[in-house]
């Protein structure tokens, strides 16, 4: 019997999943965390990624486990004591396959999520790569100009760029 730890053993396991099989073990999984996280009133830290191209259009993406239907930016969580601009670029590279440059920290917005609370850190960068869903953890991942989000991108990721919009004309939002 083998037993799994550790996020290298994981990452190596995926691809012997089916896709299918894959997307459902992650809607289990964030589940299970979402109700350890209420009944723990858990804060947890992560950092959401607003990555320009050269067209200066926003990547969004759709997961394949949570709010399913809505576009959120890309991000997950810091792993403790990883740097915001470390986690940032991982999460990018993760979710997308694109590389982030010039990144820079922009601050953090903290939302009440039903007995958890979600510190979300706000990173922003350029990218010149296409984006590319990995068809498990993200089914989608497109580029939209920020005065044209989609109808379904989240409450939270239209306040984060709309942030990321004021920082560049100079207000300090």
């Amino acid at each position: 019997m083998t037993i799994v730890t550790g996020c290298a053993t994981v990452a190596r396991m995926v691809p012997v999943l089916p896709a299918p099989l894959h997307r459902a073990l992650l809607r289990l999984a964030h589940a299970a965390r979402l109700w350890w996280w209420r009944r723990t009133g858990r804060t947890v830290t992560g950092c959401s990624v607003i990555a320009i191209n050269a067209a200066g259009e926003v990547l969004l993406v759709r997961h394949s486990y949570h709010a399913r239907q809505s576009w959120l930016l890309p991000g997950g969580g810091l792993a403790r004591g990883e740097d915001v601009i470390a986690t940032a670029r991982r999460e990018l590279i993760e979710e997308t396959g694109c590389s982030l440059g010039d990144a820079r920290h922009l601050g953090a917005i903290t939302l009440g999520r039903n007995g958890w609370t979600n510190v979300i850190e706000i990173v922003s960068g350029v990218t010149s790569d296409d984006p590319i869903a990995d068809g498990r953890e993200i089914v989608e991942a497109r580029f939209f100009p920020p005065g044209a989000l989609p109808a379904t991108a989240s409450g939270p990721t239209r306040a984060m760029i709309e942030r990321w919009t004021a920082c560049q004309n100079g207000n300090s939002a």
